[in-house]
């Protein structure tokens, strides 16, 4: 996980391709309620399930650590591995979990999306990006959130409990997105292997502390196994590929997975399902696929840097 070189053109193609498996990892889990809906009935509590990849990642993480007697960090990078861990994944999920009775499921996918526009945004003051701004980035990533919203449509608050939901998520969204760009930063100044391990402990911890006030689902010794693949064979492979890829992408371009990973998730289900499509639809997937696009394709504003730069 500390990264190989590689030649300058698998220097772009890699992180390309890892980026768009992580997105296909992600939407699995969308999936797996329509394709394995008997698991679903036998899952864990909401945060004991959520925590089963990230034990997974602490113990792999710290084995490669060890293994390649890898240095571990002092007191302020192993705090921003800390922040890393509660701002990337535990606040995000908390809020999402409060505000799971009072919102639906596509409309916190929809404001989710909204992740890149807060990166392209943040990126510039929180990891201290050497260049400027790429050109265009904000307009790809809002154009890019316009179709999330054509596709999974949000609901419009209609109550007190519904618009504090939606709050919640928006600002969950802005705390993985300020997450994401401290994590990109900190993957520069420290190992990543000891990162993700501090990081998968402390979603451990927090989790485990979180998850009986939260947690309204009996435990059921049938559901450990099958969660326990699920997490070994996607939810894994799905974290060690994000955090390989903090130290190759930009925290924008790494952001686009909350809208490419909706995009694969429509696509899964239109070839799956085969619904009827609207132009409306249509429209959505090709505003996303756009917006994308000229997030992890267009050139940087320093002209002596190449068109694709994703490492």
């Amino acid at each position: 996980m500390n990264g190989k070189r590689f030649s300058p053109r698998w220097a772009n193609v890699a992180p390309l391709a890892g980026l768009l498996l992580l997105c296909f990892l992600w939407s699995l889990g969308s999936l797996r309620i329509d394709l394995l809906p008997s698991l679903n009935n036998r899952a864990l509590p909401v945060m004991e399930k959520q925590a089963l990849p990230f034990g997974l990642l602490a113990i792999t993480a710290s084995i490669f650590a060890i293994a390649k007697r890898t240095k571990w960090p002092q007191r302020r990078q192993a705090g921003k591995a800390i922040l890393i861990g509660l701002g990337l994944f535990t606040a995000p999920a908390l809020l999402v979990s409060l505000s799971n009775q009072a919102i639906s499921e596509l409309t916190r996918v929809a404001l989710f999306s909204l992740v890149p526009v807060f990166t392209a945004v943040l990126e510039p003051h929180i990891a201290e990006a050497t260049g400027q701004q790429r050109t265009g980035a904000l307009i790809a990533a809002l154009l890019a959130v316009a179709g999330t919203f054509l596709i999974f449509p949000a609901q419009i608050p209609n109550s007190v409990a519904s618009s504090a939901a939606f709050v919640a998520i928006v600002l969950a969204a802005a705390c993985t997105a300020a997450a994401n760009c401290l994590a990109v930063k900190t993957a520069t100044e420290s190992p990543i292997t000891t990162t993700a391990a501090i990081a998968g402990i402390t979603v451990l911890a927090c989790f485990a502390m979180l998850g009986p006030s939260l947690g309204r689902e009996a435990w059921t010794f049938s559901g450990i196994g099958p969660e326990l693949v699920w997490s070994a064979a996607v939810g894994l492979p799905a974290l060690l590929l994000l955090f390989w890829l903090m130290r190759r992408m930009s925290a924008v371009r790494m952001t686009t997975r909350f809208v490419i990973a909706p995009l694969i998730t429509a696509l899964c289900g239109i070839i799956l399902f085969r619904p009827e499509v609207s132009l409306r639809a249509v429209f959505g997937l090709v505003s996303i696929a756009a917006g994308a696009a000229w997030l992890l394709f267009a050139p940087e504003q320093n002209p002596d840097e190449p068109a694709l730069r994703l490492n």
